[in-house]
């Protein structure tokens, strides 16, 4: 490690990225011996500072729960990071790319908690039984890494990406649907370009759930009633410039429609 970086140094540099729109090297090119428990201190130390500035907890986000995802960006198990209401976009609005460096979309199986779930030895089917309802889901992802580029630490430290989520408008009970088999087609100015189903998360979304509320555990939290939890990508993230159309189809929970603004 160098003298450099701290948890307090790096957790400046990160929200100043995201103020000013600037991206950067990844830390752990200069602080070498990083450890995902430091990473995970950074990125709580930066949800503090949100919540010091007014935001409030939404929920969890997964990141990198698809065996692919964590191939193509060298990673080699998923992430738990935040949600804030700053993040909430509201469906029909563009992306504003102002406020993002380079931002992509993908789509995602989203749950509304009906019960608070503690790990840990919380199971699939046990994380399940605590979720309330079922919703299309697309999450705007924005590192502050230059070209995507990092590794694990460096992504936990920056909340894995967070950027905006979008919530679809059809909500159905879990006992509903098979979230396993529940498919998405990915649209990209017109074209279907990407195609994938709830099994791309883990096997099953719900097992994502159970791997933050396991995870969460280990750091003494858990997820409560009424959080919302962005289970993983489903598909690829797509780049979302201005005049961008993008629209994500899901089998039985809608549509989600994404413009690129300005």
């Amino acid at each position: 490690m160098t003298d450099a970086w701290t948890i307090d140094t790096v957790a400046t540099e990160l929200l100043a990225c995201e103020d000013e729109r600037r991206d950067r090297v990844r830390f752990t090119d200069e602080w070498t011996d990083m450890s995902l428990e430091q990473a995970y201190a950074i990125q709580d130390e930066t949800l503090r500072r949100r919540l010091a500035r007014g935001e409030h907890v939404t929920g969890i986000k997964l990141g990198l729960t698809s065996r692919a995802k964590q191939e193509r960006m060298n990673v080699s198990q998923p992430l738990i990071a935040w949600l804030t209401d700053a993040m909430i976009m509201p469906v029909g609005l563009p992306v504003p790319n102002s406020r993002f460096i380079h931002p992509r979309v993908e789509p995602e199986i989203v749950f509304v908690m009906g019960a608070d779930l503690r790990g840990p030895g919380v199971s699939c089917a046990t994380a399940m039984a605590a979720v309330a309802c079922v919703l299309a889901g697309a999450e705007v992802i924005d590192s502050r890494y230059r070209d995507f580029r990092f590794r694990a630490p460096d992504v936990v430290a920056d909340n894995a990406s967070s950027g905006a989520y979008i919530t679809g408008p059809v909500l159905l009970r879990p006992d509903q649907l098979d979230l396993a088999a529940e498919s998405v087609a990915v649209e990209v100015n017109g074209q279907i370009v990407d195609t994938s189903t709830g099994a791309a998360v883990l096997g099953h979304p719900g097992e994502a759930l159970a791997l933050a509320a396991n995870g969460l555990a280990e750091r003494g939290l858990s997820i409560k009633a009424g959080q919302v939890i962005l289970t993983g990508g489903i598909t690829d993230a797509y780049p979302a410039p201005p005049g961008a159309k993008l629209a994500f189809h899901f089998a039985h929970l809608g549509s989600i429609h994404v413009a690129g603004g300005q």
